[in-house]
């Protein structure tokens, strides 16, 4: 891979939205994850104002080592760096939404994350002009591993073309810190979750497949069925054809 190149390409294509649209910089959920720095290292290399919001909710990693590598990256890219606690925005939600239905489904309430999250940057980015960047990659997309309306909202994505193992290698090119790039994926959206447990595939398994095609027969299954499912939540709300 030419590392520059692919690099100089993104910012390059993020300069440009930001001029076409008049937007004055970027804002981005700044979680610590590979993603998430990735992004904001390469709208930095675009322009001055990004700004990365750090957003606890509920999980004690995201006030521990997901707080701790999102305020090192910001110090060391020069990223402009904020704090907002949405544990009791959460919790105030808990109570208003639990007396409308008897189930418990455990996911229906940790999706509240992300999508508390993503009240907060299209907050900040209308009040400030900016853009808000996405922070998912290929494999995540590819995989439905999304909350839709939530981290799967955006006004532009830099990297939701390249695999996880693309993002890691880009990482390592720009000198990311070790202790961010070599840590186990996870969305934080409960304590111990982690994104391969999650998808039930390793992110070697798909993204062989994805950049290769080579793949087991149950890998292929199960990444092709996983795809297929989550078709509804790469796209908007479908409108009545004429």
């Amino acid at each position: 891979m030419d590392y520059e190149k692919i690099v100089m390409a993104r910012v390059k294509w993020i300069k440009d939205l930001l001029a076409e649209s008049g937007a004055k910089g970027v804002v981005l959920g700044m979680s610590g994850g590979k993603d998430s720095v990735l992004v904001g290292i390469l709208c930095r290399m675009a322009t001055p104002n990004v700004t990365g919001i750090i957003m606890p909710c509920q999980s004690k990693r995201n006030y521990g080592e997901d707080r701790d590598h999102g305020l090192l990256v910001c110090e060391q890219y020069d990223i402009k760096v904020l704090e907002a606690d949405l544990t009791p925005a959460k919790e105030a939600m808990e109570k208003i939404l639990e007396p409308l239905d008897e189930s418990k489904t455990p996911m229906a309430y940790a999706n509240i994350n992300p999508r508390l999250r993503m009240i907060t940057l299209y907050n900040y980015a209308q009040r400030k002009g900016y853009l808000v960047a996405g922070t998912g990659n290929r494999s995540e997309i590819t995989m439905g591993y999304f909350t839709k309306w939530g981290d799967g909202a955006c006004d532009f994505n830099p990297i939701g073309d390249l695999t996880a193992t693309e993002v890691l290698e880009l990482l390592y090119y720009l000198d990311c810190p070790r202790c961010i790039v070599e840590k186990a994926p996870s969305a934080g959206l409960f304590e111990g979750q982690t994104d391969e447990q999650d998808m039930g595939i390793t992110y070697k398994e798909l993204d062989t497949y994805l950049l290769t095609g080579d793949a087991t027969k149950e890998v292929r299954e199960k990444v092709d069925g996983a795809e297929k499912r989550a078709e509804h939540k790469r796209a908007m709300g479908r409108v009545f054809p004429k």
